[in-house]
């Protein structure tokens, strides 16, 4: 597809995910040179998301499955989340992620109604929108912005989205490009 010097990554959208949270995903993880495809699980690419602000996406999430990616992230916010949970090429495609050791993500609703729903948070140290947690079986819930285990990396909310986008540019491209990211952005 492009340069595979440049890790690559997929975004998945519904209608209904969290605006700020969607955003700032695609673009934290551009500014650090990751090739981001933006897939939709919608019949079409154009999806409103939770607040009402409109985006193209690049691809229908079908297209695009049987790419390699070096993350496969899920932003929250409902209905969305929902929509990606119940969406089973998508679960599938994670599950895949999951056990090849590859990284996988998710935000705010996200990880306790998909993740949780595609099986792969087993025995995991996780974290989610808090009044999500009550929807968790079989993986430790963590009261933390944002929580790495092994090749799952889960975050709380809109406000803990830049936290979680730079870890995944951390993850994906190193400490290095993480600060870099960061001090071009002015993040304190």
């Amino acid at each position: 597809m492009s340069d595979h010097s440049h890790p690559h990554a997929l975004i998945t959208v519904a209608d209904g995910v969290e605006d700020l949270e969607t955003v700032t995903l695609i673009d934290v993880l551009r500014r650090a040179e990751v090739e981001v495809v933006v897939g939709s699980v919608e019949n079409r690419r154009m999806v409103t998301l939770a607040r009402g602000t409109r985006m193209t996406a690049d691809a229908m999430l079908l297209d695009v499955l049987a790419q390699d990616f070096d993350l496969v992230v899920l932003p929250g916010g409902m209905p969305g989340a929902q929509r990606l949970a119940d969406h089973e090429p998508l679960a599938e495609r994670v599950r895949e992620q999951a056990a090849a050791g590859k990284l996988f993500a998710a935000i705010c609703a996200a990880p306790a109604l998909a993740l949780q729903s595609y099986g792969v948070l087993r025995q995991r140290r996780m974290t989610c929108y808090p009044s999500f947690s009550d929807r968790l079986s079989g993986c430790t819930f963590v009261d933390q912005p944002v929580v790495v285990d092994g090749n799952c990396i889960t975050s709380q909310g809109p406000g803990t989205a830049l936290a979680f986008a730079l870890t995944l540019v951390e993850q994906l491209c190193g400490k290095a490009k993480r600060n870099e990211v960061a001090k071009a952005m002015l993040v304190p």
